[in-house]
C-alpha cells in the first residue's frame, strides 16, 4: 500500500476514534508505547464492530480467516500470535455462534482444520474490513520511510522476546 507523506499535525481521532500519539519526545519505552497504542487500535475495532459482540481475539481469528483458507490449529494460532489453548476456548465459541468450523485434516487425521461457515464469512469480511480502513488511516499519516522504521522496530521486537 502507498503511504502518503505527512501532512500537518496528527488529528485527535482517526475514523471517529481517539488516537493514542506518540510525541517525539517520548520518553516512555517502546514496548509501552505499542502496548498504548494496541489498546487504541483494539478500542477503535471494538467500537466499529459493537454490533457483532465479538472479543479482540475473535475479531483477530475472524479477519484473519476472512481470506477463505482453512488453517490448523496451529497455522492460525500463529497467524493470530495466540496460544493454542487459548485459541481452542476463543474457536469453541465461535463454532457455537455459527462462524466457524473445525473439520478433520484429510491429510493428518490426527489434526482439524478451521474455516468459515456461510454465516461467518460476511461476519470475517466486516471484521477484515475493519481493520483495512483503519490500516488506510493510519497509513495515510506516515511516510513509506515511517513504515519501513515501524516494520524494523516490530520485527526486532519479536525477535527479541523469543
Amino acid at each position: 500500500m502507498e503511504t502518503g507523506a505527512r501532512a500537518g499535525p496528527i488529528p485527535d481521532q482517526i475514523l471517529g476514534y481517539p488516537v493514542f500519539v506518540i510525541s517525539e519526545n517520548e520518553t516512555a519505552s517502546l514496548i509501552l508505547a505499542l502496548h498504548r497504542a494496541t489498546h487504541a487500535t483494539l478500542g477503535a475495532l471494538q467500537a466499529r464492530l459493537a454490533d457483532l459482540a465479538l472479543t479482540a481475539s475473535e475479531v483477530n481469528a475472524l479477519a484473519s480467516l476472512a481470506d477463505g483458507r482453512a488453517r490448523s490449529i496451529g497455522e492460525l494460532a500463529t497467524d493470530t500470535a495466540t496460544k493454542p489453548t487459548t485459541l481452542t476456548s476463543l474457536l469453541d465459541r465461535l463454532v457455537r455462534r455459527g462462524y466457524v468450523v473445525r473439520q478433520l485434516d484429510p491429510a493428518d487425521r490426527r489434526s482439524f482444520l478451521v474455516s468459515l461457515t456461510d454465516d461467518g464469512r460476511p461476519v470475517a469480511d466486516t471484521a477484515r474490513a475493519a481493520v483495512r480502513d483503519l490500516d488506510n488511516a493510519a497509513l495515510a499519516m506516515v511516510t513509506s520511510a515511517d513504515l519501513t522504521g515501524f516494520r524494523a522496530v516490530a520485527q526486532a521486537l519479536t525477535e527479541v522476546s523469543r
